[in-house]
């Protein structure tokens, strides 16, 4: 009877369709809820068009369009204006899961497994019963090409209802698709508005359009005219490697010696370093890689975290940058009107699994935000905003366990989200990013990538820490300096009045009142030229003179030596230009004028400003100096600047120099400070 049975479950047993499989388990991919459904079309749909663009190094242009047919149906329309897909591809890529060019890639790229799009077109068939309409133009045709498709989940493959070429009048190449699909189209938290709003900051160089089916329109126009430069595939790197890979690449690998199979199947390891790893391992260089065994293997891979390797190649990578953050949560939070953008940090790029990755943060603070709530909490993997399943993900864990009450946010027991008028930016770039789900709705907890995420907002919290006690400081000692500046003339007066004597000079009396060196910066925009004046302005409101030494951080791509007025003493490492007073008399100043050129609109608005020589306790608008800088290296002096010589970027470190473990690296130290404001 036994056999019997096994023989007719034999028969019942045969492969699954993989379509067969994600329309029976939709949920998976992101279409669990109606309003989920709505928002995972159009992410499909845009991340698409934003990777097509970007690979063809143009600036994207993207327009969305929801219209509502009843009945919780909507069209969805998407539209770019990217290179175009060619005619005999159309019916794959749309019509077929597990179909695309980047799965077998190690480089940094919006979508990877080939489902997105299509798993669109099989929910709108499967809800509406209706078939996706694609059109596409190659630039150099003279017609595009439209198609009315289906996706065959039994087979895989692509139904081709109709195809026939039309004249697309104005567009000389782009991709537009049109799906109907069921959903619900909400306004607020968790809405395709929300969602754009996300992708417009993490993607400054795009323009984004949006009409929704209430019929309100959205526009995002672009930061910035700089298309990212194009990722390049790099080799998996050894720090982090799986024992599985590992055995997989040993038996696939076309070299004959194991030490040539080190040198050219990984990244950042020399013929050099390979004879190291193989010497830790105990393992012949010479040796066949396919003929090791399970143990020489482990050795190798145990070798692999004890030899000192170089940081992986970051050209996989496409980091969005300091300075695009930070003019691009300007150009999209804008009418929020916060007070303070602390500092974006890009730390240095570190390694999990083999896989290469960048953290990037930001915090917003001040102005319309909610101070009574929690803070505003946006992430981003690999440009694309995950808009749900927070609790889950890496990122909110993170920073649930910083205690933020240091750097001025409220948080019950110093775990938590915190409470203020705050929104927390966190964007990981990766040639994998570890997500929880095939949805990408959350980043699943790896440890690398959260102790990164923790440096980067500490790093970003000190700012907001200085900046909060430097106003808070300020507001105290301006307010002592007014009362003393209405009361005191007026108190000389009265009294010389009444003792029939000349009104004494109050200087010395305001000096020992307000007893700080005082920094104050005023800068002024220049849109003809794209320039920014800064002045800033040395006060010493002290009893007694002092000798100060002053530095300015200014990033390079700014500012050249005829641009600073009066020209500094030093210019030292990371853009740090230093001017020394030696002799700064009470109640005198001293003024520097600095002249920045490529700004764009609202894109500079502070001077990190530090100060060597006086009490932190008399500093007013400044930091006093950090002490992990490194003083030591001098990049330009005085005399080079009237000169005009311009520094030297470092070169670059050879194949096999020791630079320490890539996985281990600490990356860009935090530097103090937050500007005069």
């Amino acid at each position: 009877m036994a056999a019997g049975i096994a023989a007719e479950l034999a028969k019942k047993q045969k492969e699954i369709s993989v379509a067969e499989f994600f329309e029976r388990n939709k949920h998976i991919l992101g279409f669990d809820s109606m309003t989920k459904s709505i928002i995972t079309g159009v992410k499909e749909a845009v991340d698409n068009a934003l990777d097509a663009c970007e690979e063809a190094e143009i600036l994207p242009e993207i327009y969305v369009q929801i219209d509502a047919l009843g009945d919780n149906e909507y069209r969805l329309v998407v539209e770019d204006n990217g290179p175009g897909i060619m005619r005999r591809q159309v019916p794959n890529v749309f019509g077929r899961l597990l179909y695309g060019s980047r799965f077998h890639t190690i480089r940094q790229t919006r979508g990877q497994q080939g489902i997105g799009i299509s798993a669109v077109v099989m929910y709108g068939q499967l809800t509406t019963g209706k078939p996706a309409i694609i059109r596409s133009k190659v630039a150099g045709e003279d017609v595009a090409h439209e198609f009315e498709l289906f996706l065959n989940t039994k087979m895989n493959r692509p139904e081709k209802i109709r195809e026939e070429p039309i004249v697309w009048s104005g567009k000389e190449h782009g991709t537009r698709i049109e799906v109907c699909l069921k959903g619900r189209v909400t306004r607020g938290k968790q809405s395709v508005a929300e969602y754009l709003r996300g992708t417009a900051i993490v993607n400054p160089h795009a323009t984004i359009s949006y009409k929704d089916p209430f019929g309100g329109t959205l526009f995002f126009q672009r930061s910035t005219t700089i298309v990212p430069p194009k990722t390049r595939e790099i080799k998996p790197h050894p720090h982090g490697i799986e024992l599985g890979m590992l055995m997989k690449m040993l038996k696939s690998t076309k070299a004959r010696k194991l030490s040539g199979f080190l040198s050219t199947e990984f990244s950042s390891v020399s013929a050099a370093r390979a004879k190291q790893i193989c010497e830790k391992a105990g393992l012949d260089p010479d040796a066949n890689p396919k003929r090791l065994s399970l143990e020489e293997v482990k050795g190798l891979l145990a070798a692999f975290s004890q030899t000192r390797l170089r940081s992986p190649d970051t050209s996989c990578l496409s980091p969005i940058g300091a300075r695009l953050i930070k003019l691009s949560l300007k150009n999209v939070l804008g009418d929020l009107r916060p007070e303070f953008y602390a500092p974006p940090v890009t730390r240095s790029p570190k390694v999990y699994s083999g896989n290469p990755f960048q953290v990037e943060a930001g915090i917003v603070y001040g102005g319309d935000l909610r101070s009574d709530s929690p803070v505003e909490i946006l992430r981003f993997a690999n440009r694309v905003p995950l808009m749900y399943q927070q609790g889950a993900c890496a990122i909110t864990r993170a920073i649930e366990d910083i205690d933020w009450r240091p750097y001025g946010l409220d948080q019950k027991g110093g775990r938590g989200i915190p409470h203020g008028p705050a929104i927390i930016m966190v964007h990981i770039a990766s040639t994998k990013i570890p997500f929880t789900s095939e949805a990408k709705e959350a980043v699943a907890n790896v440890e690398e990538i959260t102790e990164e995420v923790k440096l980067a907002l500490r790093e970003c919290a000190r700012k907001l820490r200085l900046h909060l006690s430097k106003e808070k400081r300020r507001s105290k000692v301006r307010e002592k300096f007014d009362i003393a500046q209405r009361l005191l003339p007026e108190i000389a007066r009265k009294s010389a009045e009444i003792l029939d004597r000349p009104v004494p000079d109050v200087t010395p009396i305001m000096t020992k009142v307000m007893d700080v060196v005082e920094v104050s910066e005023k800068l002024e925009y220049h849109k003809k030229t794209r320039t920014v004046e800064s002045v800033i302005t040395i006060r010493n409101y002290r009893p007694k003179s002092q000798s100060i030494q002053f530095y300015a951080v200014i990033p390079p791509e700014y500012v050249g030596a005829e641009s600073l007025d009066p020209p500094p003493k030093r210019k030292r490492k990371g853009g740090r230009y230093m001017w020394e007073f030696k002799r700064l008399p009470s109640n005198e100043s001293r003024t520097i004028k600095l002249l920045l050129r490529g700004v764009e609109p609202g894109e500079y608005d502070e001077t990190e400003f530090y100060v060597e020589g006086v009490d932190p306790l008399h500093l007013l608008g400044a930091e006093p100096l950090p002490g992990d800088w490194d003083l030591d290296g001098l990049d330009t002096t005085l005399e080079d600047f009237s000169r005009g010589k311009r520094p030297q970027p470092p070169k670059p470190p050879r194949a096999d120099e020791e630079d320490g473990p890539a996985g281990n690296t600490t990356g860009g130290r935090a530097k103090a400070g937050g500007g005069a404001g």
